[in-house]
């Protein structure tokens, strides 16, 4: 096993590139290189352009119009990030070579080279995601430092496109496969984001149901998970790729007012992403904007000789352009429905429920949602899944107490995946792997354990790694078929033809597992917000902020072009989406930040 890596600290980091600019003006001073003509037009032109709420397209027309340039956007971005990153923890790491790469793609700009609608637009990546030039952590202590040997297809396809990438986000560590009662957002090398729509931690005495005090440091207002949406929807960044195999697209975009589309899984490829398992696991643009995101969708789409196919997945997509899909008339004359058993809750025939019902405000969000459609011209109606019950009783092996001896009555797909896919991933590393195997890593854990290495134990990783991949094959199969039928046959695929829907509607993320098992595409828009009342409560004088609830579309594998239509033209007639207040506009992007 290799050492621990040490890392520049982000505070750092963030002080050297932010005060860049003041110090190539004292070179200048000095008799170093000083700034040139452009430097100065540059920073007299973007004085008064904001970014805050700016969508990807107007961006776009703001670096087209010479209103800003990347490199200036860089800075504005880094500047906001110096100002909140302290309260939000949204970066893992910052990319050192930003700057250098935003002029090196003004020049291209001015030489009439524009690759497309993401040049010199910064992005920033989950830390699964291998760049070669940032070191890739996914959140375990055993990677911190590790600088991958190659590039993950998606972030190569982002930089052929034109992006920046400004940084690697905070996420639930390994995409939440290591613990059983990890909060979201939380990795050992990370430490926890905060959700900008409350960002203080949960203040409540007392321990979870997992015996883990709620008061250890865990966000108050839940972020979502494992993807982290904080640095997008505080305006650290244009956007942001996230990555899923069940809900840690939608989670997160639901939870910080994004719009996130999870996309049928092999749309995008996963070569180059530390995965759970590729039968479920994709990545997905997360944006304030639905067009946003379906820009970032035409890039990251594609086949990909070097991806690892899904066990019976879903078939291969044709190529079309999504933005094509961006019209405000999208919703006139199609059919909803909407997900009766995810609003009315599921009895569990032992007592009480498989499936709670909505609260009282989430209910009133969702019904003010139906009535949105219907006045942009859509037909609403409920819609039966017949295999509902079925479906919640053959929940995902994902528990401690869901060992080899007492898994019968749950999907193995995820841990039996996680053993095959992420050794299989550590030996594409080579001689650079942190851990050779998954128990190396467990057991490079259980002796960093006084480093915080398993703060939340390592649950998930112990009932994944006692699979055995040929032994257990048989096993495994039968459920991924079990699983296709239940989720996509019987579920979703009977419940849109039962009433000629052209996509489901799920309150927030309620529907990411019925979606995840057959490999699904949804889309999650931001609509309402709704009181923060956990059980048990906030203490006396905790006045909670409310949390963002907004609804998601999901439909059928490769139905992208149509859900995109719907959620455009949803959000376009409701606007719902605001800014977090933590996460103010700086008053000037200049050497003053005046903030209230």
């Amino acid at each position: 096993m290799k050492p621990l890596a040490t890392a520049l600290p982000l505070c750092a980091l963030l002080v050297a590139l932010v005060t860049a600019p003041a110090l190539s003006t004292g070179m200048a001073a000095q008799g170093g290189t000083p700034f040139g003509r452009d430097d100065r037009d540059d920073h007299h032109r973007s004085r008064k352009f904001e970014v805050v709420e700016a969508t990807i397209p107007e961006l776009q027309e703001a670096l087209e119009d010479h209103v800003v340039t990347s490199r200036k956007l860089v800075q504005i971005y880094l500047a906001r990030i110096k100002a909140y990153e302290g309260t939000l923890n949204a970066f893992i790491r910052l990319n050192p070579h930003a700057d250098d790469e935003a002029r090196r793609l003004d020049r291209e700009r001015a030489r009439g080279r524009v690759r497309g609608p993401l040049h010199g637009i910064p992005i920033v990546l989950k830390d699964n995601i291998l760049t070669p030039d940032i070191p890739t952590t996914g959140g375990a202590l055993a990677f911190t430092g590790f600088v991958p040997p190659y590039e993950a297809t998606l972030a190569r396809k982002l930089r052929s496109a034109g992006a920046i990438i400004l940084g690697k986000t905070v996420m639930t560590e390994l995409a939440n496969w290591v613990s059983d009662a990890m909060p979201g957002n939380y990795s050992a090398a990370g430490g926890y984001g905060y959700n900008p729509y409350d960002p203080r931690p949960d203040p409540r005495p007392g321990v979870d149901a997992r015996g883990f005090p709620f008061a250890d440091g865990r966000p108050a207002l839940p972020t979502g998970g494992s993807s982290s949406g904080n640095a997008t929807a505080a305006n650290l960044a244009a956007a942001n790729v996230g990555t899923e195999t069940s809900g840690s697209i939608l989670s997160p975009s639901n939870n910080t007012m994004l719009a996130g589309i999870k996309p049928t899984v092999g749309l995008i490829s996963r070569y180059g992403v530390i995965p759970i398992t590729a039968d479920q696991d994709t990545a997905g643009p997360m944006a304030r904007d639905v067009a946003s995101a379906a820009i970032m969708l035409n890039v990251l789409a594609g086949p990909d000789p070097l991806d690892t196919p899904a066990v019976l997945g879903p078939p291969a997509c044709p190529a079309v352009d999504y933005t094509r899909s961006l019209t405000r008339r999208g919703l006139r004359g199609a059919r909803i429905g909407i997900a009766a058993a995810y609003r009315d809750g599921v009895p569990n025939p032992a007592g009480g429920f498989l499936l709670a019902p909505l609260t009282a405000p989430q209910l009133q969000v969702l019904n003010d949602a139906i009535a949105a459609l219907r006045a942009a011209g859509a037909t609403v109606a409920d819609a039966d899944i017949p295999s509902i019950v079925p479906l919640l009783t053959f929940g995902i092996c994902a528990a401690r107490e869901q060992t080899k001896a007492n898994d019968a009555n749950c999907s193995v797909v995820l841990k039996y995946g996680f053993k095959r896919d992420f050794n299989n991933f550590l030996a594409s590393l080579g001689p650079t792997a942190p851990v050779p195997t998954l128990s190396a890593l467990r057991a490079f854990n259980t002796a960093h354990a006084a480093d915080n290495a398993i703060k939340y134990l390592q649950a998930r990783l112990d009932i994944s790694d006692e699979m055995d991949v040929a032994a257990d094959s048989a096993r495994y199969l039968a459920d991924r078929q079990k699983d296709l039928m239940l989720a996509g046959t019987t579920g979703i695929d009977a419940a849109l033809a039962g009433g000629n829907f052209d996509a489901l509607l799920f309150p927030s993320s309620r529907g990411a597992d019925i979606a995840a098992r057959p490999g699904y595409p949804s889309v999650t828009v931001p609509f309402g917000l709704v009181p923060n009342t956990p059980t048990p409560p906030f203490p006396d004088g905790f006045n909670a902020e409310p949390s963002p609830y907004g609804v998601t579309f999901t439909g059928k594998a490769c139905s992208e072009p149509t859900l995109i239509r719907l959620a455009y033209a949803f959000e376009q007639a409701t606007n719902k989406r605001v800014p977090p207040a933590s996460a103010p506009p700086l008053h000037k992007h200049g050497d003053h930040d005046r903030r209230p």
